[in-house]
């Protein structure tokens, strides 16, 4: 098999424990992402494992890809410290506010730069959770895409992988190129070592911009982005709970009751 250099989309998330204190934009409608600090994508992780097994099985190189803004170096550092080669940082006011399809076009921009034969990515985001960024970017790359992957090989640049599906599992095979996403039963992500923080803070975290990646200005960003959110609001509750106490037995004879005298039964 010839060099294998797998690259790792990542997205900085707000910490899902913290969500509680996330606040919208009234204005762009977009999060707050600031007010909350942020971590690594938890099924990210799972894509990044899954990268690293297979260099250290075959040899070649895992560069980790982020669009974000530019304090997501905490993040993509994590990932350096894990055991990635190389760390890339897409940051640019232009791609502020970007849907799945803008952020799927600036992170194919880079992939094609970047020249690999394989691409992961988790299978959702934490905070979107639409599952559609990977395999946008296939579509853009013109590329198989596998979803849902649970386990994954490369023999003889073939990929097989099988993956989840709603009555059980698919096997799939392809050529390389290919772009896999990755559920959450996976694989156990590793935890950074003390001489893998060392590594990477003299590895050191590459800034591409729009300018970089020769993208038009109505690419990426809000511009680039044929789904914006209109409006977020709280709809008035016209319904008055009520909570039924008692024993079990109790509870349900006033429940049946309540039901009866609005004639719902």
């Amino acid at each position: 098999m010839e060099h294998l250099h797998i690259v790792v989309c990542m997205k900085p998330v707000p910490d899902p424990k913290k969500w509680g204190k996330l606040k919208l934009d009234p204005e762009t409608m977009l999060l707050r992402r600031g007010d909350v600090p942020a971590i690594i994508n938890p099924l990210d992780r799972q894509a990044i494992e899954q990268a690293l097994i297979l260099r250290d099985q075959h040899g070649g190189t895992v560069t980790l890809l982020t669009m974000a803004p530019p304090d997501a170096e905490d993040q993509a550092s994590e990932a350096l410290a894990m055991g990635c080669d190389a760390a890339y940082l897409l940051s640019d006011p232009a791609f502020a506010g970007a849907d799945t399809l803008a952020t799927a076009r600036v992170l194919a921009a880079a992939i094609r730069k970047l020249d690999a034969k394989l691409v992961f990515c988790g299978a959702y985001s934490a905070d979107g959770s639409t599952a559609q960024v990977g395999p946008q970017v296939a579509e853009l790359l013109g590329v198989p895409d596998f979803v849902q992957v649970v386990a994954l090989e490369v023999r003889n640049d073939v990929v097989r992988a099988r993956c989840e599906a709603h009555d059980g599992e698919t096997v799939y095979e392809s050529d390389l190129p290919v772009v896999a996403t990755f559920s959450r039963n996976a694989n156990v992500p590793r935890l950074p070592t003390m001489r893998g923080i060392m590594q990477a803070s003299r590895a050191g975290i590459v800034r591409w911009t729009a300018a970089d990646l020769d993208l038009r200005a109505d690419a990426s960003g809000l511009k680039g982005s044929p789904t914006q959110m209109l409006n977020v609001f709280t709809p008035p509750s016209s319904r008055k709970g009520e909570i039924l106490q008692g024993t079990p037995n109790e509870v349900a004879s006033r429940l049946l009751a309540r039901l009866r005298e609005q004639r719902l039964i």
